[in-house]
């Protein structure tokens, strides 16, 4: 089940914003302490949480389409099934990581939830790319399988059983 091109388009800038802002936390986070401009790197470090934040924010209402749209009528056809599992399954991960990161109290547990953020959030974009490649994939291998069917000549009792299931639809 393939994307409009805008709304994937809009996905891509989206979800790239968020991979690019959290990367780049990452990094400066990792620079903050490390002596001089220490506060240059605060700062930058709390401007890409915003940015961060705000495209989480934009991200989750594309997941909501998609679950509403892509996900149930991919679902429904069977098409993807076990990438398209792991992507829900790492969305959830990432959300529920995201919202343990800005209320847990504990420090333990923040350390963990921060570490499964970061690891899922950096191997998203590949996963996501695995995801549309397979999707094609399996949308290609269908077509092929379609265009063989309707070019072979139906057996004589495969005629009966494909008038039967036409006079039913």
């Amino acid at each position: 089940m393939r994307l409009e091109p805008r709304f994937r388009a809009i996905l891509y800038i989206v979800a790239g914003l968020l991979f690019g802002t959290g990367a780049a936390w990452f990094v400066v986070d990792r620079l903050k302490d490390v002596g001089s401009g220490s506060e240059t790197w605060q700062d930058a470090s709390a401007w890409l949480l915003m940015l961060h934040g705000g495209a989480a924010m934009l991200f989750l209402l594309l997941l909501g389409a998609l679950i509403a749209l892509h996900v149930r009528i991919g679902w429904r056809l069977r098409n993807n099934r076990l990438s398209g599992s792991v992507m829900l399954t790492l969305n959830a991960l990432l959300v529920v990581t995201a919202f343990g990161l800005y209320y847990a109290g504990s420090e333990t547990l923040r350390h963990w939830t921060s570490d499964i953020h970061i690891a899922i959030g950096l191997g998203f974009p590949l996963l996501l790319a695995l995801h549309a490649f397979l999707g094609r994939r399996s949308v290609r291998a269908a077509r092929r399988a379609a265009a063989t069917r309707s070019t072979a000549e139906p057996a004589a009792g495969d005629r009966t059983r494909t008038r039967r299931a036409t006079a039913f639809r």
